[in-house]
């Protein structure tokens, strides 16, 4: 038995994680084990060993914190106690140890940028200016000559990323709270220094109890500019506050602290990604550097608004050469000194083969040409539950088959207050919502999915009738044994993880090319990201050097690539 997260391919004072592939289970859609519709901790336990056949090395565990549950458990009340809705604290343990057992190891969401509005700490908070957490939140005072509580008196113009202001006013302290999100995710204070030590010692209660590491949501919202200017106005009337905490002056000291408190001191190497809207690849090299950084990798959101126009429900075209070129600039950027996180799905975004790719036509083809792109990069790949069988959008039918809170206020905005015809708000929603992530786990054809036998808190795809695990597992040609393939290759090749990275330009806009080199080895991409044939010159490629490819090398030529047909070469 291998030992948990052991890297296979790099060397012996490289980081584990890079060598690894991380799979983000969202447990509320995962597996249901008790059959009340809600997908629960006992459940991942029964399906470790489907992961550890898929070859995976890490687990990222979507919050499981005990929690209102008004964001999908993104809104904390008890960071040191599991919801009821996924299981008891006993339950993780027994899911940390399953893991470890079988050679992997499990990260957990860290959301510490806001509490839930029911976290003691913020009930203390609201309820005296002399509570011992008093401090612990953004708490301001009306705008100067104006009446306190009234619209216009809030302490600075800042929308909320959920609608509305990002203040709310707490009559029975007489001062506005912030909350860059809804108003029951109020943000915590991190310049006192006490909320910071509450923080750190709720983390290291986590690594003492066996996790092995951190996602940390927006963690780079947490050092806010204490002057909290206006910011310019947008369509609905608010001001964009990003400039303001997206990139605070205290960000680095306040990672620095964390990683000197919590993660130096101990023996092992840990898991450190942040979650960071807005990041440039100029600070994400900053935060990841190896000599100097404060985080293992980063999120960063380019590529995946490469085809919104704005904001994420105004959609645009994106063209191959968007893609080619943000991808090719990240790897560039990071180079040998940062790190960069690889992914196309997660809980917030919508399936990426609806939307970079075909889930019709060419569905298998697709998928598997997508994966190829990402996981041999220069990076940590990351899988999202039901990526590695090709789970698309569903189709919902109406508003009320929609559960997350970012989707209905949207549509409640775009129809209420801009007037736009509810039909066409509704087609938005289809194509960009959050919902489209976080239907059930399709595991098989039976009703339910496999997931569960009661009913689910979100609908499942009807595709699930062939699209599903079953249908896939153990079938040759099928997008889950193509993954099961990648992940090989990454795992055998030691170029995939140390190799760098050089763009390839072949003339063919469909196309996107590149070269990984290391020592005597290089490792050579082609993917034809479209539905057209593509022909070019590549005779230095032969059949003999191809070692991954989704279609049969047989069916066309070597200077010819037919609809989103991938091939990988080492030579």
């Amino acid at each position: 038995m291998a030992t948990p997260g052991a890297a296979r391919s790099v060397s012996e004072n490289e980081a584990w994680w890079k060598s690894a592939v991380v799979y983000q289970i969202y447990p509320r859609s995962f597996a249901d084990s008790d059959n009340d519709g809600i997908g629960d901790l006992p459940g991942i336990v029964d399906q470790l060993d489907y992961l550890q056949e898929l070859g995976i090395d890490v687990i990222w565990l979507s919050p499981v914190y005990r929690s209102p549950q008004q964001d999908n458990g993104y809104d904390v009340s008890d960071y040191q106690d599991v919801d009821p809705l996924f299981g008891t604290l006993e339950d993780l343990d027994r899911l940390i140890a399953a893991v470890h057992v079988r050679g992997m190891r499990l990260i957990m969401d860290l959301v510490v940028n806001h509490t839930s509005d029911q976290h003691p700490w913020f009930l203390a908070s609201r309820a005296s200016r002399e509570a011992p957490t008093s401090d612990w939140y953004f708490w301001r005072d009306a705008r100067p000559g104006t009446v306190a509580g009234e619209a216009g008196s809030e302490p600075n113009n800042w929308g909320a990323s959920f609608g509305g202001s990002a203040w709310e006013w707490v009559p029975e302290r007489g001062q506005y709270y912030l909350h860059l999100f809804a108003p029951s995710q109020p943000d915590l204070n991190w310049d006192n220094p006490d909320t910071r030590e509450a923080i750190f010692a709720m983390m290291n209660w986590w690594l003492d109890r066996g996790i092995d590491g951190f996602r940390m949501d927006v963690i780079n919202f947490i050092s806010k500019d204490p002057e909290m200017p206006d910011g310019p106005l947008n369509r609905d009337g608010y001001g964009d506050g990003m400039p303001y905490f997206s990139y605070g002056p205290k960000i680095h000291a306040y990672l620095a602290e964390m990683k000197r408190r919590v993660f130096d001191p101990r023996p092992d190497t840990y898991l450190t990604v942040g979650e960071m809207p807005g990041v440039t690849p100029e600070q994400a090299r900053e935060f990841t550097d190896r000599e100097h950084g404060q985080l293992a990798m980063v999120f960063q959101y380019e590529h995946v608004f490469l085809d919104a126009d704005g904001d994420k429900w105004t959609q645009r075209r994106m063209s191959i050469n968007d893609l080619r070129d943000t991808l090719a600039k990240w790897q560039t950027a990071l180079g040998d000194s940062g790190w960069n996180s690889l992914y196309w799905n997660n809980h917030d975004q919508p399936r990426v083969i609806s939307r970079y790719g075909n889930d019709t036509t060419y569905w298998r083809e697709s998928a598997t040409a997508l994966a190829t792109v990402l996981h041999l990069h220069r990076g940590t790949p990351y899988v999202y539950q039901g990526e590695e069988i090709g789970m698309t959008n569903a189709p919902f039918a109406a508003l009320d088959d929609f559960r997350d809170i970012e989707s209905l206020d949207y549509y409640a905005k775009a129809v209420g207050t801009h007037l736009e015809e509810p039909s066409d708000v509704l087609d938005t929603l289809r194509r960009r919502s959050r919902d489209n992530s976080r239907t059930p786990m399709q595991w098989s054809a039976v009703p339910g999915a496999g997931f569960t036998t009661g009913s689910p808190w979100i609908g499942v795809n009807p595709n699930h009738s062939w699209l599903n695990v079953a249908a896939q597992r153990g079938t040759p040609g099928s997008i889950y044994e193509y993954y099961r393939a990648l992940i090989a290759l990454r795992h055998r090749l030691p170029v995939v993880v140390d190799g760098n990275f050089v763009a390839v330009h072949t003339g063919r806009d469909q196309i996107y090319a590149f070269r990984r080199h290391l020592g005597n080895t290089t490792l050579t991409v082609h993917a034809n990201l479209s539905d057209l044939p593509v022909s070019f010159d590549r005779d230095d490629l032969t059949a003999r050097d191809l070692v991954l490819t989704n279609y049969t090398p047989s069916r066309s030529g070597p200077g010819r690539l037919e609809p989103w047909e991938v091939r990988v070469h080492v030579l």
